[in-house]
């Protein structure tokens, strides 16, 4: 049998501890790259992932500079070359790095704040100093916007990334910021124009984590950079795309018109099951038939209503197809929904459960079947 992947153990091994090592003993004078690698390594057996990083930041402290612009000047030091600022995307660097901005916020978020995000903009351009920065916006909010409007026109594309990324409301992992969209949209109005792609995902994320609680607030802003032109028309498709997702999957009205799809466009929808009832492990077979009086684009998912523990019902919703339906020509698509037995994020129990159609974000067929254990 295959060893089972983990992730730890990739992101902080023997060659991983010694690259960083190795780091820190050409940057620092004295440092001994030999102890460090063998403490950091003999305490990872019980360390989850976020944990060793914390355990790295332990084992590297006493060899440096206890007084924080020295020790500043140390990790400075220890910083490997600046990734590539001639790519746009997908150079993310070594997660080992995440210590610089660990003993950043340990050592100089309370008496020394300039000095702590000058370093955090060095470090960010080997690493996303992400996590790093919100200890300071919560702390110092205005002094640190403030920076981070400086940085929005930063020559480098990852910290300009990081002004939008850093700040993101719902930021998977992270601490959560206390901030509102009035403080962090002029960010973006700055950034949304950017030729990074790295950059521009980082602004839909941020904007599809603003769309669960203001989608109008979004909505107007995405119309308002449309009304600009300062980014090109497909990027901000795609940014638009990609910023709305939410709300699209939760048939938002006006989500939908944005994106070209009329929730109010009449359609005749059949569903017809596949071989039933289902059981537990195998798979929901289906088809659907969509008829249109007129050229009509359309957006369709389906629902699973799926029985819970407590016998109620949640609901999933999955993407099934962009199309154009045609008139006079019938839309016919098929779906095999594999139904696990041991999925990873919520459990299936026997009995009734509900399969709905939803085009353009409205519901228009629904039909049920029986699963079995």
């Amino acid at each position: 049998m295959a060893e089972k992947f983990s992730l730890k153990d990739h992101l902080f091994n023997s060659e991983t501890v010694g690259r960083l090592a190795a780091e820190f003993a050409a940057g620092v004078p004295g440092f001994d790259a030999a102890r460090f690698k063998a403490e950091a390594l003999g305490g990872f057996a019980d360390r989850e992932l976020m944990e060793r990083l914390d355990w790295m930041a332990d084992c590297l402290e006493p060899q440096l500079a206890p007084d924080f612009p020295e020790m500043a000047d140390h990790l400075e030091a220890a910083l490997p070359e600046r990734l590539d600022p001639a790519l746009k995307d997908d150079d993310f660097g070594h997660f080992i790095h995440a210590v610089h901005g660990i003993l950043t916020v340990r050592h100089g978020l309370e008496a020394h704040r300039d000095r702590a995000l000058d370093l955090l903009h060095a470090a960010t351009q080997r690493f996303s100093m992400e996590y790093y920065i919100r200890p300071f916006l919560n702390r110092w909010t205005d002094e640190t916007l403030a920076r981070l409007a400086l940085w929005a026109e930063d020559e480098n594309y990852h910290v300009r990334r990081l002004v939008s990324e850093g700040t993101r409301p719902k930021l998977p992992w992270a601490k959560a910021v206390d901030l509102r969209p009035d403080q962090t949209l002029p960010l973006l109005d700055k950034l949304h124009g950017d030729d990074a792609r790295f950059v521009t995902r980082s602004i839909a994320n941020h904007l599809n984590d603003i769309t669960k609680g203001e989608p109008d607030l979004v909505m107007d802003r995405l119309e308002m950079w449309a009304g600009e032109g300062r980014q090109s028309a497909k990027e901000l498709d795609w940014m638009t795309r990609h910023a709305l997702r939410t709300r699209v999957k939760a048939g938002h009205p006006r989500a939908m018109k944005m994106l070209g799809f009329d929730p109010d466009a009449t359609f005749v929808c059949d569903v017809a099951l596949g071989e039933e009832p289902v059981q537990i492990g195998g798979a929901l077979a289906f088809s659907v038939t969509l008829k249109a009086d007129q050229k009509t684009p359309v957006l369709v998912d389906y629902v699973l209503k799926l029985r819970n523990a407590k016998g109620g019902q949640g609901e999933k919703v999955f993407k099934l197809k962009q199309a154009v339906v045609q008139p006079g020509t019938p839309l016919v698509l098929d779906k095999v929904h594999k139904l696990k037995a041991a999925a990873t994020t919520f459990r299936l129990f026997p009995g009734e459960q509900g399969l709905v159609v939803q085009v353009n974000g409205r519901a228009v067929a629904e039909t049920v079947f029986e699963l079995l254990e």
